[in-house]
């Protein structure tokens, strides 16, 4: 979220830090998630899985609003701490902040609306409320990004946005010996990201990708950006902004590296259960195709081993209990695939 931050410091630096009083200024508000989720594991590896974005994808958009307004609130009502979304049925980056909620609660932070007017020691909100004693103000209006090495018939910036094929390519060179790499917001990590942007750029030099037609890839820019208008809202802080796991598989399809979950699920049932409900990372990307890696299905088998295992100083006695979380997977996945025999039939 776009924040503008007042820090109103009403004693000497030397004093106690009780006397501190921050101000937050938000135009539109957001989500505010831990970076602890379910059963105290990374957020984005319980998000980021092919199980939660399929739902996203296929389930009405009434239901999927209402779900994610539920997910959002589960920590602690938006509303109630004046950080609710103006739009918040938007798909937007939530703000990652375990400390937050807890400062607004014990008023060592304030959430405030726009500013309206600043004075030399003042600040004016459009609610009409005036804070005195301000000593320190913080811009967060966020960034733009330019090319001004590069000619605008190459890569051209309008309106705070750029017209390149799946966020890459410019549509109209005669030859594909220019990609853009990072320029792009996705709801998850930009490294795994990134990665197999540069893994598709380098095989498209090299010949061993083809780009399709000019006209080809500007009616995908069109298309594109109107779903992302759909999903993300008319901000320009959002113009950059793509769903993650689709826009990996949509990246490793490319290069052919991206797991075939149905050939999986008939010859290794364990390894497709937990390419569909775990979390979707760089590893999948490196069990077939170009750069391929054979520690990748070890690596996928055991990373939440490798998480939990700095964090368990102490150990303590293993319950026996059978996991029935692992047999709802396996009903769900069994119930995902007939569901697509189904659909096969249909067509």
């Amino acid at each position: 979220m776009q924040l503008w931050f007042a820090v109103a410091i009403t004693s000497s630096l030397t004093s106690h830090w009780s006397h501190f009083q921050v101000f937050i200024s938000t135009r539109h508000g957001s989500w505010v998630m831990s970076r602890i989720s379910e059963d105290g594991y990374p957020w984005d590896m319980v998000f980021h899985s092919r199980f939660r974005s399929m739902l996203r994808n296929v389930l009405p958009q009434t239901i999927r609003k209402w779900i994610m307004e539920q997910q959002m609130d589960r920590w602690f009502n938006h509303e109630n701490y004046g950080l609710e979304p103006q739009n918040k049925y938007l798909m937007k980056e939530p703000v990652l902040n375990d400390d937050l909620p807890s400062r607004i609660l014990y008023g060592t932070i304030k959430v405030k609306p726009r500013v309206k007017e600043l004075t030399e020691t003042s600040a004016i909100f459009e609610d009409g409320t005036v804070e005195e004693g301000i000593d320190v103000i913080v811009f967060a209006t966020g960034y733009t990004f330019s090319f001004p090495f590069l000619e605008d018939s190459l890569v051209k910036v309008e309106d705070k946005m750029v017209s390149l094929y799946k966020y890459m390519f410019p549509p109209h060179l005669e030859k594909s010996t220019l990609a853009c790499i990072g320029l792009i917001q996705p709801l998850g990590s930009i490294f795994p990201t990134v990665e197999l942007q540069a893994r598709w750029a380098t095989r498209v030099f090299k010949g061993l990708c083809t780009l399709p037609s000019g006209s080809t890839m500007m009616a995908d820019i069109i298309k594109r950006n109107e779903k992302r208008i759909d999903l993300f809202g008319k901000s320009l802080s959002q113009t950059l902004q793509t769903n993650y796991v689709d826009y990996l598989d949509e990246l490793a399809l490319e290069i052919g590296a991206k797991p075939d979950l149905l050939s999986l699920l008939l010859k290794d049932p364990k390894l497709a259960v937990k390419l569909y409900f775990g979390p979707c990372n760089s590893y999948q990307y490196r069990l077939i195709g170009p750069g391929q890696w054979k520690g990748a299905r070890s690596a996928i088998l055991t990373q939440k081993q490798r998480i939990l295992k700095p964090l368990k100083t102490r150990a303590p006695k293993a319950s026996s209990d059978f996991p029935i979380s692992f047999l709802l997977k396996i009903l769900g996945l069994l119930a995902i695939v007939v569901a697509f025999f189904f659909q096969l039939q249909w067509f």
